[in-house]
């Protein structure tokens, strides 16, 4: 199994709507991935920004490639990340995941 880690950072004053987007369309399309395992946002702040990150889980990184095409490393973005994000992060973070 192996975990993908996307991380941005908002303004605080739109991060309940961002986070509504990531809950809304984000999710949902890693979800309809095959091979997707699970998806979740989390956030904490930091004054006044909002880090974000994707903690998503992926049977290989064939079905990360069926996301994100052949470079996984490199981060993929919404449109509706225009009017939120405070940066454009250019990569990701992986990582083999075990479980018990």
């Amino acid at each position: 199994m192996i975990a993908r880690i996307w991380h941005g950072r908002v303004p605080a004053a739109k991060g309940d709507t961002y986070l509504e987007h990531m809950r809304s369309f984000a999710i949902p399309r890693y979800r309809a991935v095959p091979g997707n395992l699970a998806a979740f946002a989390l956030r904490r702040f930091e004054g006044d920004v909002m880090h974000i990150d994707m903690l998503t889980f992926w049977e290989s990184l064939e079905s990360i490639k069926a996301f994100a095409g052949e470079d996984v490393e490199k981060a993929r973005y919404d449109d509706f990340d225009k009017g939120y994000l405070l940066e454009y992060e250019p990569t990701c973070r992986h990582y083999e995941a075990f479980a018990r």
